[in-house]
């Protein structure tokens, strides 16, 4: 398992712990140049996305990656962490289906990370 795979199963999973909806990992790799996975997933509340995206940032530093950059944490309406290779969004439900970047990145594989 490359470096990347085990971020993106750790940061996955951190998402699931919190209960995260509709988990969706999406192989960038030659399609986007700003990384190489994206995880998308959502909360229901303001207080779930916040718990999502603090969950996935501490597992990922906990492996000792480095949090490029993490924006919209205080709105809790779209949260963006860029880990280098993995970028998680973790939406609030209504801005999920509104930017609906599924549809956006459609030539995107999807991966299997939710493994239970």
């Amino acid at each position: 398992m490359t470096e990347q795979q085990q971020l993106l199963q750790v940061v996955t999973k951190a998402a699931d712990d919190k209960r995260a909806e509709n988990i969706t990992a999406l192989n960038m790799e030659g399609i986007s140049p700003v990384a190489d996975y994206f995880v998308i997933c959502h909360g229901n509340s303001d207080k779930q996305v916040q718990a999502i995206a603090r969950e996935v940032k501490e597992k990922a530093e906990e492996l000792g990656f480095d949090i490029r950059r993490m924006e919209g944490f205080d709105e809790a309406r779209w949260v963006l962490i860029d880990i280098g290779d993995v970028v998680v969004h973790v939406f609030h439900r209504e801005e999920r289906v509104y930017y609906n970047l599924e549809r956006l990145w459609g030539d995107a594989p999807h991966v299997d990370v939710l493994m239970s």
